[in-house]
């Protein structure tokens, strides 16, 4: 059994016992989180596809941890005028366990 859920912009295939990383919720560590926006359902070969979302689905999970990921370089130049500038970005993240699927 896996769901296909929305959460933070982006889109993310989910079977329970899963542990995932999705942007950072504004929740604390241990406790519980739900997730509505479910777009498409799948059990025993059977698909259930929402339009846009399937009605009643419902994803659960646990925050495990908060973090922030890898540190990305951003360098900027310009060829022969002596310009450089260097910026580094960690993205935050929140890592959730998934409990179960319901529709």
């Amino acid at each position: 059994m896996y769901a296909i859920i929305e959460t933070g912009g982006k889109q993310y295939q989910v079977e329970e016992g899963q542990s995932i990383f999705v942007e950072k919720l504004n929740v604390e560590e241990g406790s519980k989180v739900s997730f509505d926006k479910v777009l498409l359902v799948s059990k025993d070969g059977d698909i259930k596809v929402g339009s846009p979302l399937v009605e009643g689905a419902k994803v659960e999970g646990t925050v495990e941890r908060h973090g922030r990921g890898k540190k990305v370089i951003i360098f900027k130049f310009k060829a022969k005028k002596n310009y450089r500038k260097k910026k580094g970005h960690r993205q935050p993240f929140t890592k959730v366990k998934i409990e179960s699927i319901a529709f």
